[in-house]
Formats: C-alpha cells, structure tokens, sequence
C-alpha cells in the first residue's frame, strides 16, 4: 500500500498509464478500450494538486505532470478541451461538453492556486485564459457551478489579476438565480424540474458567490436550495441520493438507483462550504453522512471502498454494489478523504484553541 498523507493511491496508480487516466475498469483491472476523458485526467489533477500542497513529493509531482500533460494536449484550436480520446490516442469528439469545460478549469485553479513549481502554475493561467471565451458562453448549469467555483479558490488564495475570470463568474452566479427562479415551486426550491447528477454543486457554487457579494440574494437561495436537497437525500439518517435510473422530477417519486459516488461527493463539498458560511453544525452531519456512505452508511449497508487501496467500486444497484472500480468513482472517494483529513485538522485546531484560551 502506498500512502499519501494516509491516502491510498494504488488503484489510482493502477489506472494511469504514460497518457492519463483510463476512464473505466473491471472490477479493479483497467478497461483500456473506455480510453480516457479530460473531466477524469482533471479531478485527478485537482486531487493530486491538494495532496502535493499537504505534502509535496517526487512521485506526487510525476503523477501531476502526467495529468496536467493530459490537459495540455486536450486544448482545441478553437479554445476549449476535447473531452474523449481513445486508447490509440485519438480524440473522439469535435469539441468536449460543458461540464468537461468546468472540471479542466476547476483543476487549472487549484494547480495555479498552488506552490506547485513555477512552469506548472504558468502553463495552468495560459490554459485558464485561453478557456476563458468558452466559459462565458456555457450553458450547462454544472459548468456554470464548476466556473465560480473555479474562480472562488483563485480568489480564496489571492491570486492576482483575475478580473475577466470573476466576470466571467459574476455572470454565471446570475444565471444559477435566474434559473432557480424560474423553476422555485412552493414545494420544490430548486434550479432546474428535477434532480440529477452532481445536484449539490449548485447550491454550492452560491454559497460561494454568497462569500464574495453578500448583497446579491446568493447565500438565501443557497441555504434554501442546499436545505431542500438534504432533506431529498436523506433517509434513516443516511445519505440516499438520488439514483440516475430514473432520476428525480417535480411530482414524481426518487430514484432510488443507481447511486453513484459523485453524489457523496459533491454533496460533502457542498456542506462543508456551507459550514464555512453558516457556521451551523447541521452542516458538518451532513458532510459525515456524505462520507459515511463510502463505507457502508448507506441504503443498502455496504462497504464501496477498498482503503488498502484506495478503490471505490460504481456504485449502488438494486442487488447490491456495482464491482468495478472505475475513475470516477475512485476519485470521489479520494476527494472526500482528503476532506475528511481537513475537517479533522480544523476541529483539531479549533479544539487547540479553545484550550489555549481557556
């Protein structure tokens, strides 16, 4: 087992050849035909990125180039990523979808945000700036989210000279109200008709834009929306979120699978970004039972983690857990241990203080 600050990163490292990141697997072998997608070789990046800042390593910044390579070799002529390349190294489609868009650019900011070395943190602001046309022009709720996202830890850690990217994301915190707006039901506080995948990045996002423009209607619609969606994807004291067969529209019953890590962690992030702006302990309940569903607090009270590892299988189906173990999937529950380890060190800190001042 190779650690990482506590982290596993075995199947991670099974997954990842000299290009990228191979999409999918089975069971734990890498299925070389699924290829590779730009979002996956992006949130691999984004992690490694964050473990490099706890402690950086030669074999942390080996993995990193190989996904930033990734992304490099991504960029269109045109401007934005392509999103699926094949094993034999060809792009299969002509431009990549918009949520491929928000995850390269929420990677880029946490590489150009970071301590990485220099030549990293440049390449990263010319990929951000080539990227930005493209981004004021999606129309994918997520991609809009993963925008300000993108953008708040640039402004978090006080990168300079962002102002087209905080234009770009003042306009795309507008269209997440005016979406929520037109679709607000008195029973159904909600962006869109129904629930679907990654819901918990939208009332994020606004938590976040709540941060920087706190007399814009951000942090309300945020509260409400994040409220709504914990009471949607909780039952018996756990996290069931919403399953994609079938998903979860106005009017009609949940979805009760497949259940996909995604979801976990989107909503972990959403509620811990909620925590930072409210201050409510609700919120950290809700970031364990996110967390707890990896292992086993869950509907169907099952384990989706190998921790000697660091594998997570796909999901959970009406007969039980779906075996493979796929990027995605492990990447949402790396993702949610690296925050688990902040929280810790939070509360630790925290509860340092207290005594200290005592």
């Amino acid at each position: 087992m190779h650690l990482e600050v506590g982290i596993a990163m075995d199947h991670l490292d099974g997954l990842t050849d000299s290009t990228g990141l191979i999409q999918h697997a089975i069971y734990s072998i890498p299925r070389r035909e699924s290829g590779y997608t730009t979002d996956d070789n992006a949130r691999a990046l984004r992690l490694c990125t964050r473990l490099w800042g706890r402690h950086p390593d030669e074999r942390m910044l080996r993995r990193l180039t190989v996904y930033l390579s990734f992304l490099e070799f991504a960029r269109r002529p045109g401007g934005g990523f392509h999103n699926f390349l094949s094993y034999q190294r060809s792009w299969l489609d002509v431009e990549g979808c918009g949520d491929c868009q928000g995850q390269a650019i929420r990677a880029l900011a946490e590489v150009l945000g970071s301590n990485l070395p220099h030549d990293y943190r440049v390449l990263a602001r010319e990929l951000i700036e080539s990227l930005l046309p493209i981004l004021a022009d999606l129309r994918s709720l997520r991609a809009q989210a993963y925008v300000i996202l993108a953008w708040g830890h640039l402004w978090t850690e006080g990168v300079e000279n962002m102002d087209r990217f905080e234009n770009v994301a003042w306009s795309a915190s507008q269209r997440l109200l005016e979406s929520y707006n037109r679709s607000l039901r008195p029973d159904w506080p909600w962006f869109e008709s129904r629930l679907t995948y990654a819901n918990a990045v939208l009332p994020h996002a606004l938590f976040l834009a709540a941060r920087r423009w706190p007399k814009e209607a951000y942090l309300e619609v945020a509260e409400a929306s994040f409220a709504f969606l914990d009471r949607a994807t909780t039952a018996d004291n756990v996290f069931w979120p919403v399953g994609n067969i079938g998903w979860y529209s106005h009017g009609a019953d949940k979805a009760l699978h497949d259940q996909q890590p995604v979801e976990a962690v989107t909503m972990a992030e959403a509620a811990l970004a909620a925590y930072a702006v409210c201050n409510d302990e609700k919120h950290l309940a809700t970031f364990r039972r996110a967390y707890g569903w990896f292992h086993g607090q869950n509907s169907l009270q099952q384990t989706l983690v190998d921790v000697q590892r660091g594998a997570c299988c796909d999901g959970l189906e009406p007969a039980g857990v779906n075996r493979n173990q796929g990027a995605e999937s492990t990447l949402s529950y790396l993702w949610t241990e690296v925050q688990n380890l902040e929280v810790q060190g939070a509360l630790s800190d925290r509860g340092k203080a207290a005594v200290a001042s005592a």
